[in-house]
């Protein structure tokens, strides 16, 4: 069944590309002199989807899957696909003869059809679950708090076709709070028993590394059965970030305290983060070619202020910034905030600092794979070392690459960090990011930064 829906999606997206770029020629062109050339561009594309989305999850199942989780795989992957198209026409010298805006008309037309596509399927597969069609029953093993947690987000979300049939108590004097009306069992033979009677096809293991021994039993009682065994462990007291799964030298590894982001992830951020800070200084251009003029004629010095920062896993770069402060002499190892009315401050810097134009220079960076986009800001090393002993998860703001912008800045936190209160918010916000992060998420963080982020009464 799983070969045959991924069968159809495969095709599906197929025909949407090939479907989009007709259309997208039905709406640019009158004619049809250069249809043959187009469809062969069509054509590449289509095939270069079979290969990329694959690769970025987009046919991954979609049990349990968020509608923004499918489509910002499909955005991806649509993106992907569309720039390699067009490094190959570069290199083949035939971008002359691509029509911008039929580009524009089939990019938006493929893409909004094969999202639509998985919004309405997702929609219809919801309104059956929720009427008891296309379920997955499922058993729990599990103490406690945790188990509640996990009948919560299953009652949750009807849509993710999941329903629990029974559940396991290993600690009955504790008992469960739930008052989902599901059997709850306390002797594991009576469970198993039950489990097999009814037909159970997933069993669930949410307990705590310290019950191994029940762990082992469950697991050796189903060995011969064709059940899936699923362990959800119960981590929360150790893990600092959600404890998420990876697989190290074929080995599977729970993350306590490492990167939440899976690298699958980290790809798909770093691809939109080049993508969209070439667009970036393509299209702010001429903002940045005004901006050094006005740098260079407001105070003698160079129009860009450099500053080593820490990147990603501690690697330290070079951060750039148009120069806002008059050139002066600074104490090693001693850092200067910008307060209020600093007389450092020259009067295009203070505009540029308002308007918080002094940062698109940043996207130099970005395109240089040393920052992100959005990401928790990068603060100078002396606040690092200053930081990290005294506000608790300080460091792990560099688990991933620092951004240009973040849910910290667009709640506020922005500016002068005089009192340990602001510098707490601020990291508690990116630690927040760093815990939800999802492709639109992002989105939302870089809207909000541009419709209401740009001019903030906190920079100066």
């Amino acid at each position: 069944m799983r070969l045959l829906t991924g069968l159809l999606a495969r095709l599906f997206d197929v025909a949407m590309i090939v479907a989009g770029g007709f259309a997208a020629s039905q709406i640019r062109f009158d004619g049809g002199s250069q249809r043959s050339f187009y469809f062969a561009f069509v054509a590449f594309a289509a095939a270069f989807s079979l290969a990329v989305f694959p690769a970025l999850g987009v046919y991954e199942s979609w049990r349990g899957r968020s509608k923004r989780a499918l489509v910002s795989h499909v955005a991806l992957g649509w993106l992907v696909v569309q720039a390699c198209a067009m490094a190959l026409m570069f290199s083949l010298h035939r971008i002359d003869f691509v029509s911008r805006l039929w580009f524009v008309y089939w990019t938006g037309i493929s893409g909004a059809a094969m999202m639509a596509g998985r919004i309405v399927t997702h929609a219809l597969l919801g309104r059956m679950r929720h009427a008891g069609i296309n379920l997955q029953r499922v058993a729990v093993a599990a103490c406690g708090e945790h188990c509640d947690e996990i009948i919560r987000k299953m009652e949750a979300s009807p849509a993710a076709g999941f329903r629990a049939n029974a559940l396991y108590n290993l600690q009955p004097g504790e008992g469960s709070r739930t008052h989902s009306p599901v059997p709850v069992f306390e002797q594991h033979d009576a469970f198993v028993r039950y489990v097999r009677e009814e037909n159970i096809g997933e069993v669930w293991l949410a307990l705590p590394l310290s019950q191994e021994r029940a762990i082992l039993e469950l697991v050796s009682e189903f060995r011969n059965d064709l059940i899936n065994i699923r362990f959800m462990p119960d981590v929360r007291t150790l893990a600092l970030f959600e404890g998420s799964m990876t697989e190290l030298l074929g080995v599977p590894t729970i993350n306590l305290a490492a990167s939440p982001l899976p690298p699958a992830a980290l790809v798909q951020k770093d691809l939109f983060d080049r993508v969209f800070a070439l667009g970036a200084l393509i299209a702010v251009s001429p903002i940045l070619l005004g901006c050094a003029i006005a740098v260079k004629l407001s105070s003698p010095g160079p129009v860009f202020f450099k500053q080593r920062r820490k990147g990603a896993d501690g690697r330290v770069f070079t951060i750039y910034k148009f120069r806002t402060m008059r050139v002066h002499a600074q104490k090693p190892g001693v850092l200067q905030q910008a307060t209020r009315g600093d007389p450092r401050i020259t009067r295009v810097g203070a505009f540029l600092r308002r308007t918080s134009l002094d940062e698109l220079p940043q996207f130099i960076n970005v395109l240089r794979g040393e920052m992100s986009v959005v990401g928790p800001r990068p603060h100078a090393l002396e606040h690092d070392d200053q930081y990290q002993n005294v506000v608790n998860g300080y460091i792990h703001r560099y688990r991933i690459k620092p951004g240009i912008t973040g849910w910290a800045q667009i709640n506020g936190f922005r500016g002068e960090t005089d009192r340990i209160e602001k510098m707490e918010g601020r990291v508690a916000h990116d630690l927040y990011y760093l815990q939800h992060w999802s492709f639109w998420l992002d989105v939302k963080i870089i809207l909000a930064t541009i419709f209401k982020g740009l001019h903030h009464p906190n920079a100066y």
